[in-house]
């Protein structure tokens, strides 16, 4: 693997590979005739929905609780997270017994929350316009000697991520699928999965390429990988893909970003709603906005990617029931998913 000055390197992940093994799930790649049928070609879903907690999250969370010292665990973690980094941080905090806090906005979708607390973990409810969660954070950690885990800007998080990039390097070979010509879309935010995944199959010799998948008006992954830096999104909320709405890409892994992924795509909240429809109904899978946003650009942006096969990786399925209810009630509205409700 080349790029030694990277957070995270091959021996990482494959370390990150042993002490999640019999801890994780391998989550399969899922196919339909129906979704190839929209999008013109083949598409494949890696269901990591269906990963503990609901969530690739936990691979991290459990990466990095893992590497801990000891004496260090038993103090405590502490994160910041809007749901899923929450919860998979809160599950693996339980599973090795230590105290765990998370700062979650208020504003958060209910169900995240109360599974988080479900888990065990003490939840701080903080008001994302008006109080500052890094000093919260600071303070709370300063004075209990709690470990931050970060959602994305953690080599050990970055690299618990990569083992579902393992998973796709090895599911693509007994599909068939290999060298260059397929993109492997991926739902991002901060770029810790996204990175991790592209390490990996960089790793393994895949000939996949990675290429980040965003909501609309907030694809600062995107705009970033075109200029080159950096680029902060105008808003802090305002799609309902709350999972992967970030301020930018993050420190450690722009730079693996930068280096091995393909040009983003961008969907709108409607696009994602009309993919968790689809996977739904095709697949009997469960999705929540943020993790549908690469099925979304797999069905609705399939032009945008060359080949004849499109891997999709379905991140997570904590969507609050009321909003999962709506996404189940549009209509069919075609191969460019941009009808009305």
């Amino acid at each position: 693997m080349t790029g030694t000055q990277e957070a995270v390197d091959a021996a990482m992940i494959e370390a990150a590979e042993a002490r999640l093994s019999g801890h994780v799930r391998r989550t399969p790649l899922l196919g339909s005739p129906f979704l190839d049928e929209i999008a013109g070609k083949r598409v494949l879903i890696k269901a990591e929905a269906l990963q503990h907690t609901g969530s690739f999250k936990f691979r991290g969370a459990w990466s990095a609780l893992s590497a801990l010292p000891p004496e260090q665990r038993a103090r405590g973690v502490i994160a910041f997270s809007s749901g899923n980094h929450a919860q998979g941080v809160a599950r693996a905090a339980s599973l090795w017994g230590c105290p765990c806090v998370i700062i979650m906005p208020r504003d958060a979708p209910a169900l995240k929350i109360a599974n988080t607390r479900a888990f065990g973990a003490e939840v701080v409810l903080y008001d994302r316009l008006s109080e500052d969660r890094d000093a919260l954070g600071d303070e709370m950690a300063r004075a209990r000697g709690l470990t931050l885990v970060k959602p994305f800007d953690d080599p050990q998080v970055i690299a618990g991520q990569a083992t579902a990039g393992l998973e796709i390097a090895a599911q693509a070979q007994e599909f068939g699928i290999g060298g260059g010509g397929t993109d492997v879309l991926v739902c991002c935010g901060g770029g810790g999965l996204t990175a991790g995944i592209a390490l990996a199959l960089e790793a393994r010799r895949s000939g996949l390429r990675v290429r980040p998948v965003e909501p609309e008006g907030f694809d600062d992954t995107a705009r970033s990988l075109e200029r080159g830096s950096h680029v902060d999104n105008a808003a802090a909320a305002g799609s309902i893909c709350d999972a992967i709405v970030t301020p930018r890409p993050g420190m450690l892994t722009f730079p693996i970003l930068k280096r091995l992924c393909g040009p983003g795509l961008a969907v709108t909240d409607l696009q994602a709603m009309q993919a968790m429809r689809e996977a739904f109904l095709r697949l009997k899978l469960v999705l929540e906005p943020g993790g549908a946003v690469a099925l979304a650009a797999a069905l609705y942006k399939a032009r945008d990617c060359p080949g004849d096969t499109v891997i999709a990786v379905a991140t997570g399925g904590n969507v609050d029931p009321v909003l999962f209810t709506r996404a189940l009630a549009i209509l069919d509205t075609g191969m460019d998913g941009a009808g009305t409700e």
